[in-house]
């Protein structure tokens, strides 16, 4: 064991992760705002405990010494999508990206383990910048589908329960599961574009939902108490309907109230 300090060691791991969950929950965000299709369900992120690294080195046979090189997965983050055509689409931005650089790709979908274990695998270097100045850092990024996700949920805390040696009916058990959750992913993608169509409906149904009840606030902003609690009511009685043609007419009719209400504004102040 070196005598490193090993939360300072730790440091720009944990910055690198941070910093790589910030963009792609901001990637998410911004497709999302464009109307398009978003591959990304969600991101997490970890920076692998100390017991954890020092178990890796030991069995890859790394020296301590050569940690930062040797083990590739010290930061890492995690890509969930929702189905597994969108995994071959987030590796695509991945590699599109100016600010990392690819290392190596693995891909644990079209070769998955014996286990059963299913996850595409990026390795990246990544530069942060610290108080001494830029620093690459190596981090792992994993996508894979939510049903990939549960599975190796699973497994991760087995293996550590059996500290990696399950027992055969244990292995046996879980490679069927893995299978299964392979045939809820086919499934999934059979029916892609209900699951996606029903899910824009809804998203657009919400967006014209949250800017009308905006839009009202800005009439009372405006002091239009009355034309706001008018469209409060009409408001009230469209989302009751289900009517998401008629949310639609009024955000526009609110588009032209808040305009006359800045005219006012403006004009009065010009006096």
């Amino acid at each position: 064991m070196d005598g490193r300090d090993w939360n300072k060691f730790l440091l720009p791991y944990q910055q690198a992760v941070e910093e790589l969950k910030i963009k792609y929950k901001g990637l998410r965000t911004e497709l999302k705002a464009r109307d398009e299709y978003a591959p990304i369900e969600f991101v997490t992120g970890r920076v692998k405990r100390i017991s954890s690294i020092l178990e890796k080195a030991k069995r890859l046979s790394v020296p301590l010494d050569q940690i930062e090189t040797g083990i590739e997965d010290i930061a890492g983050i995690r890509i969930m999508c929702q189905f597994v055509e969108d995994i071959h689409r987030v590796a695509d931005l991945v590699r599109m990206r100016k600010d990392m650089k690819v290392v190596y790709e693995k891909d644990y979908i079209t070769h998955y383990k014996d286990s059963g274990y299913r996850s595409y695998h990026i390795i990246v270097e990544y530069p942060i910048q610290t108080s001494i100045g830029s620093m690459p850092v190596l981090a792992e990024i994993q996508i894979r589908t939510l049903a990939m996700n549960f599975w190796a949920t699973i497994e991760h805390s087995l293996n550590y329960k059996y500290k990696e040696k399950l027992p055969e009916d244990v292995k046996e058990r879980l490679f069927r599961a893995a299978e299964a959750a392979a045939k809820l992913d086919e499934e999934m993608s059979s029916i892609r574009q209900e699951i996606v169509d029903a899910q824009q409906d809804f998203e657009g149904k919400s967006g014209i939902v949250r800017k009308v009840l905006n839009d009202i606030q800005g009439l009372y902003f405006f002091r239009r108490v009355r034309e706001a609690a008018q469209f409060q009511l009409r408001f009230n009685e469209l989302w009751e309907q289900e009517d998401v043609w008629g949310l639609t007419e009024l955000s526009g009719e609110l588009q032209e109230a808040l305009l006359r209400a800045r005219k006012g504004v403006s004009d009065s102040s010009s006096e």
